[in-house]
């Protein structure tokens, strides 16, 4: 009990001499305020990103996989490093593995006809710079998109190579103004497409295209931009997430076939899960965050110099308090947690001052990217444990200084 109360007295104390050097000390609190809220704003826009990124590949589906070209890589031959560039997946090699893979799963091929077509109707124009797909019946299930307004392409449409679009929701909304666009004719780089349907909005993905592309039948993309360089995509959507191993395993084998690779050869296309994609955003996110916490860092060492300098300050004008209260009974136990206890309550006042800007700042984040309030907690209590260290740190010398001063000396001090 006796503990508690002298607890007690000594926050009290604190605050009072907090109260007498106002102006001071909210200086002190603000820049200890500044550190935790760059930590823990950008943290909390950091947790907010990562949920982002894996609700947009879940959306595609944990029983997701992509078949493409496989990147640049350097080797060492006979002239030293150069790159070695892989052919390209042919419209026949997309289609024979289609036609062939006989596992549970839709298969779909593609690839990008335009990354800057224009669209147009009527008075209404876009920027040039809409991603235009060449896909087929498969493709907006396979890329995990859903049909919101209209029909997907029928199996007619895709023989003739017939001059249909589907539009994603941002490029809907950019063209038609309160107008419904099925059935409407638009313009894709100066060629008349009719409107077969409409997608529902996928917000901010991470994905290509996102909610601004447009889709039209695989043959009719071919027809005007398909070249040498054309290299297709093939995504594949098990019927069973628990199928994907075996599904990738089977896939493996059927393109090296439709490849005509040897065994010997090495694989020149890749196989990449939606999932993995995800991990590979969030890993490099990590030294963002790693950038993050030793910014905070930094600026907190700079204000547990700046309350160490402060606490000095306070211990030379005190010097005749200090003498009054050990002449009176004071310990140096008691004069240290005294100091102690002033510098702690500075940098927790400034630390929940920092928790509550830096949660809003990072929600800030959180809302335009259309995730849910997020509270976090880890990163609150770190806070927290932070301010209590930098108390520690910068209180500790100007306590110890306080407690060693000679009474009857502190007494003469004028």
């Amino acid at each position: 009990m006796k503990k508690i109360q002298l607890f007690i007295l000594n926050l009290k104390v604190a605050l009072a001499s907090i109260r007498s050097n106002l102006l001071r000390s909210i200086l002190t609190m603000l820049i200890i305020a500044i550190g935790i809220t760059a930590l823990v704003g950008i943290l909390t826009a950091i947790e907010a990103i990562k949920t982002s990124i894996n609700a947009n590949f879940s959306s595609m589906g944990a029983n997701t996989f992509t078949i493409r070209n496989r990147a640049l890589s350097v080797h060492m031959g006979r002239r030293g490093k150069r790159p070695k560039k892989y052919p390209p997946i042919s419209w026949q090699q997309a289609r024979t593995f289609r036609n062939s893979f006989v596992f549970p799963a839709k298969v779909s091929a593609s690839f990008v006809a335009d990354n800057t077509a224009l669209m147009q109707y009527k008075g209404n124009k876009t920027n040039p710079n809409i991603p235009l797909f060449g896909g087929d019946e498969n493709y907006v299930s396979c890329s995990g998109y859903e049909i919101d307004r209209g029909r997907n392409f029928s199996a007619g449409e895709m023989e003739s190579n017939a001059h249909v679009i589907i539009l994603g929701s941002e490029t809907a909304a950019l063209l038609f103004k309160n107008i419904n666009p099925v059935g409407k004719v638009v313009l894709v780089s100066g060629r008349k497409y009719r409107v077969a349907g409409v997608l529902k909005e996928k917000g901010s993905s991470m994905s290509f295209g996102g909610d601004k592309l447009c889709i039209i039948p695989v043959g009719n993309a071919r027809l005007y931009h398909e070249d040498e360089e054309t290299s297709f995509v093939v995504n594949v959507m098990c019927d069973n997430n628990y199928q994907l191993d075996a599904a990738i395993s089977e896939a493996t084998g059927m393109f090296r076939q439709a490849r005509k690779l040897r065994i010997s050869q090495e694989e020149n296309f890749e196989i990449v899960k939606s999932d993995s994609l995800a991990n590979l955003l969030i890993e490099n996110i990590r030294y963002v965050t790693l950038a993050a916490t030793i910014i905070g860092f930094i600026t907190l060492l700079g204000a547990a110099i700046g309350l160490m300098n402060i606490m000095l300050v306070s211990v030379t004008e005190r010097i005749r308090e200090i003498g009054v209260r050990k002449s009176l009974g004071a310990t140096q136990a008691g004069i240290r947690n005294l100091f102690l206890s002033e510098a702690i309550m500075i940098c927790q006042l400034g630390g929940a001052l920092g928790i509550l800007l830096g949660i809003l700042a990072g929600n800030g984040i959180s809302g335009a990217l259309g995730i849910g309030f997020i509270i976090p907690w880890k990163w609150i209590f770190s806070g927290v444990a932070l301010c209590m260290a930098v108390g520690l740190l910068a209180g500790i010398l100007p306590a110890t200084k306080a407690a060693r001063l000679d009474p009857v000396e502190a007494l003469r001090h004028e």
